[in-house]
């Protein structure tokens, strides 16, 4: 025991007088393997804890507290040691941080009885000056309070308002960032929870205010990370936090108004828009006009769009606020008084189009109509009749205009009542001149007059209820005509889009009205408007009611009535009726296309695909494949690769969307055909049995038929994952077959695009591993016959196999790339090598996409960089010189698809092999090193600054290069270069100067642009005025 005991004095004597904070630690060891008590180590600290050196003192309770951070205390000890650091916080100011240190970790304590919590405060906010401690004492202090508040707020709060005017003296003057993000949180905390202030409420306020608004910019780098958004946020909900602090608030706001600080004005706006959300009228009457006359000050002088919008915004809060009030008999309607005040400032400038008042004016009138169904019917009633008056006497187009759109926005802005159906509309009594005014709008010549209406009247639509069921139709009539008869894209894009609205509002109108006339009209040569003949270009006609049959389709009812225009048309262009061209049946296509990306995903527009778009664009692709093959003299334009491909995205995109149920039996009828030539299925059945469309060896006239492969792959590679494919082994066996013998492009290539599309969808086992396997030896055997035909279709089957199981991550990807890198010292087919690295890192439209449910593992790119970018490098060095060119294109392929960070970061390994395919003459490796470079070079790393002599020696002879693209690509590099740091691009400016005065003359437009653009910035370049 003895032992012991000199063990402790020893480490108490270490720590006190030699200054060793190890001990502590040592000390706390032996207190938890029981060497010694708590207890024992207060008696051992007797000496220190009674000295008259103030430094002594402090050790002592120093390396209790210390202790205290590793041992668990009894309820018994923590009562004891509670008493003995209060006693201390009456001690020395040098004894206050460890004191703080002890009284922190008893707070912490769970033995901590009830009530100490509370009497360890009084202590502290009795006996410490906390504006004496240093920083980190003072963040202590406030997380011990923020600790209480979160575990005993039960006794704080009976701890009363004593406990708020504590919180207010420790802050007080405080003036660190950290400390005052802690000190906005604890007082948050004390009004949101609903603490006491009783009379300490503008004491709270005023010591919080007064940083307000927030100045402050952090240093750069800053390891604390608090910000000035941190910082203006916690206050703000601490000002806006209680009504109570409104009388205290409204008036500095106001004051805060009048800075020349935009940040200030700013902070306040929001400030106020925040805070009168919590307000009741009552808390506003007094401040109202000052209030209004500094919003409206800000909206009618300020130049800067943020203050504007909050200006508007506050007044809109303002006069929500006051909409809540409760009209009474005896009392002034406050909403009312406020509006009147708000009308007489406002309302007569509307009367000035001319003039720069009259949109500021209609700004803040039309943000205080958005607040509130009483403010609607207020503010409209006081001003859309007149501007309706002023509208009908005007005869400027531009005057008509600026009204137009004034009262457009009036509508926009009105707030309907949710709470009554029976209510009477805010736009009721005026809708009918409303209506009359847009239809006659519409009908003007003035094309901006007729945009602003079309605007209008999808406004006027919007508004639940308003308009009548002959009104829509009057106003689908005015659109249709619009479209029919206005050869202005800007009008017919505005009578596309306004329709698609309205059609979504009221489908039945435009199943009755709009699509009949618009059928009519692409099926007919002549149109009668208006008793007079007029001939437009039947072309662009049919082209605008094709886009209006897409955009009115995203209900499924009118998608079926429209959907069946759209294969009529596609049928007629198969028979040749009515003269329908290639453009115009790829321009069906997109709208089938952009229905189903548009319509709304229910059983039903499901159905409509799946029994009647489907089987009709099979049917019409597969009849004019087979009318390719016949001696007809009208060829078919649905048999062209433009169609074709239009049609892939309509059934990839239609079959992505279907219900598991029916997408398993459409991928089942397209199998059935394509592999048995089941046509029962489809309409119009005139087609030979067996017709056979995987034919793998076929004759000369057969690829019409062939290339409808491309149509299998859209609808079995964009099924979701858990639909299964059936008679899989057997389609993906005549896939590889058709895409190794077929010798037609499209046919092959899109079976090898179907056969890795199912390759990436098939789950890993086994069986996916014999199937590569035997894929695998197939396409090696193929790559080194004799015929180049036979190698390019195995080698297609390559990229798209490897594609497929790079996206998943599947290990036989790598066998399949290394074959590909040795593909780049083939004679034949080293440049397609090359070109296929792009591919294989691009997104892929049709196939191999996450929109078609493919199995696609994040950064595939960034893994596919890092384990070959290697084998790259070493290829590149051991090849012949005439192979290099394919090394160096392969790179820039790969490099050029990553995301900027990692060709950032991945530059400096590269930059010599860059550098160097900027010598070779390969004008593909020249353009895709260039749009490598370009983004890089935008933001240098210092790698790149390195080799500037380097880059400029390179870039330059490039402006002078053959090829357009080349030279344009190269200019943009040396406009990027004149942004580096001026002190390193400077020695450069006369070399570069000289090297742009030749593409300056250059007889492309789009090169002679770039280059006065470069030469410019260089010209300006370390001058006076420059950058």
């Amino acid at each position: 025991m003895m032992a012991e005991k000199s063990v402790l004095v020893s480490l108490v004597e270490e720590f006190v007088s030699g200054l060793q904070d190890s001990k502590a630690k040592d000390t706390a060891a032996g207190l938890k393997n029981g060497e010694f008590t708590i207890l024992q180590l207060v008696e051992a600290l007797g000496l220190s804890l009674t000295s008259t050196q103030p430094q002594t003192r402090a050790r002592g309770i120093k390396l209790l507290s210390d202790v205290l951070e590793d041992v668990d205390l009894t309820e018994k000890e923590v009562e004891v040691l509670k008493a003995f650091y209060e006693n201390r916080l009456g001690d020395d100011h040098i004894t206050t941080p460890p004191v703080l240190q002890g009284l922190r970790i008893l707070i912490q304590s769970p033995k901590l009885p009830p009530g100490a919590a509370v009497s360890i405060l009084k202590s502290i906010f009795h006996n410490v000056y906390v504006r004496s401690l240093l920083l980190a004492d003072r963040v202590a202090l406030s997380k011990m309070l923020l600790n209480v508040m979160d575990t005993r707020e039960a006794e704080l709060k009976d701890f009363g308002a004593d406990f708020v005017f504590g919180f207010i003296q420790s802050i007080d003057g405080e003036s660190d960032p950290r400390n005052i993000l802690l000190a906005f949180q604890i007082a948050k905390k004390i009004i949101q929870r609903g603490y006491s202030l009783d009379h300490y409420t503008e004491d709270l306020f005023d010591v919080t205010s007064c940083y307000f608004p927030v100045d402050f910019t952090p240093p750069p780098n800053d390891p604390r990370g608090i910000t000035r958004e941190e910082l203006v946020q916690e206050l703000r909900q601490v000002l806006t936090g209680t009504p109570k602090f409104a009388q205290f608030l409204l008036p500095l706001i106001i004051e805060k108004l009048d800075s020349d600080v935009q940040s200030a004005k700013l902070d306040s706006l929001q400030t106020l828009a925040a805070g009168v959300a919590t307000y009741e009228h009552e808390d506003l009457a007094e401040f109202l006009e000052g209030l209004w006359a500094s919003l409206r000050r800000e909206v009618f002088q300020t130049s800067s769009e943020k203050i504007e919008s909050a200006g508007l915004a506050a007044l809109t809060a303002i006069t929500s606020c006051l909409s809540r009030s409760i009209v009474k008999s005896d009392s002034e309607d406050a909403l009312s008084t406020f509006l009147d005040m708000v009308l007489k400032d406002c309302k007569h400038h509307l009367s000035e189009p001319d003039l720069k008042l009259m949109w500021p004016s209609a700004k803040l009138l039309q943000a205080a109509c958005s607040a509130s169904n009483r403010a609607s019917h207020m503010i409209v009633a006081a001003v859309m009749p007149a501007l309706i008056e002023q509208y009908n006497s005007k005869n400027q187009c531009s005057h008509r205009r600026t009204l137009l759109e004034v009262m457009l926005r009036f509508i926009q802005s009105v707030k309907s009542s949710e709470s009554s159906e029976n209510e009477e509309r805010v736009l009721s009594g005026i809708c009918p001149s409303l209506c009359c005014l847009t239809f006659a709008a519409l009908s003007e010549t003035n094309s901006s007059l007729q945009i602003t209406a079309t605007a209008m009247l999808m406004a006027l639509a919007r508004q639940s209820g308003l308009l009548e069921k002959a009104q829509i139709e009057l106003a689908v009539d005015h659109l249709a005509r619009l479209l029919l008869s206005d050869e202005d894209d800007a009008v017919s894009l505005a009578v596309v889009s306004c329709a698609g609205g309205l059609a979504e509002l009221h489908p039945g109108v435009f199943i009755s009205n709009m699509i009949p006339r618009m059928k009519k009209a692409i099926f007919s040569e002549s149109m009668e408007l208006d008793g007079e003949s007029i001939k437009h270009t039947q072309s662009a006609v049919r082209q605008r009611c094709l886009s209006m049959l897409a955009a009115v389709s995203a209900k499924p009812s009118v998608a079926q009535e429209s959907t069946s225009v759209l294969l009529e048309v596609l049928d007629a262009a198969h028979s040749g009726k009515f003269g329908f061209s290639l453009e115009e049946a790829v321009l069906a296509c997109i709208s089938l296309k952009k229905i189903a990306e548009l319509v709304e995903d229910t059983q039903d527009s499901g159905r409509c695909f799946h029994d009647i778009i489907i089987p009709r664009l099979l049917s019409l692709a597969l009849q004019a494949a087979l009318k390719g093959e016949s001696s007809s003299t009208h060829q078919s334009p649905l048999a062209e690769e433009a169609v074709l491909s239009t049609m892939v995205a309509i059934i990839s995109t239609a079959c992505s969307r279907l219900q598991p149920t029916l997408a398993g039996q459409t991928a089942a009828k397209f199998v059935s055909l394509f592999l048995d030539g089941d046509v029962l299925f489809l309409p119009g059945n005139s087609f030979p049995p067996h017709i056979k469309l995987l034919a793998n060896k076929q004759h000369d006239d057969s690829w019409k038929l062939s290339q409808t492969v491309c149509l299998l792959m859209a609808c079995v590679c964009s099924l979701p994952r858990t639909v299964a494919v059936p008679q899989l082994e057997r389609l993906l066996s005549e896939l590889e077959e058709m895409s190794c013998t077929c010798s037609h492009p499209m046919s092959y290539t899109s079976a090898a695009k179907c056969f890795a599309g199912l390759v990436n969808k098939i789950p890993s086992g086994d069986s996916l591993d014999s199937l590569l396997q035997k894929t695998m030896t197939r396409i090696l055997n193929e790559l080194n016959a004799a015929a180049l035909g036979v190698r390019m279709q195995a080698f297609t089957l390559l990229i798209w196999v490897a594609k497929a199981l790079l996206l998943r991550y599947h290990p036989t990807c790598t066998t399949l790339t290394d074959k590909l890198f040795s593909l780049l010292d083939d004679a034949d087919l080293g440049s397609a090598a090359a070109d296929s690295f792009s591919l294989l890192m691009s997104d892929s439209a049709d196939v191999l996409s996450r929109g078609c449910h493919a199995d696609v593992r994040i950064m595939y790119r960034q893994r596919f960089f890092s384990e070959n970018s290697a084998k790259l490098v070493q290829g590149f060095t051991a090849a012949p010189q005439e192979k290099k060119p394919n090394y160096l294109k392969a790179l820039s392929n790969i490099v050029n698809k990553l995301p900027k960070q990692v060709q950032v970061t991945e530059l400096p390994a590269l930059l010599s092999l860059l550098l160097e395919a900027l010598t070779y003459p390969d004008q593909g490796v020249q353009l895709s090193t260039l749009s490598c470079l370009e983004p890089v070079i935008a933001d240098p790393p210092p790698a790149l600054i390195q080799q500037l002599e380097a880059l400029m020696g390179r870039l330059l002879p490039l402006t002078s290069a053959p090829t357009m693209n080349v030279k344009i690509a190269s200019l943009r590099c040396i406009y990027a270069l004149s942004r580096f740091p001026e002190h390193e691009v400077l020695p450069f400016r006369a070399r570069v100067l000289r090297a742009l005065a030749r593409p300056l003359d250059d007889k492309k437009r789009l090169v002679r642009k770039e280059a006065v653009q470069a030469r410019g910035e260089w010209f300006l370049l370390g001058s006076p005025g420059g950058r």
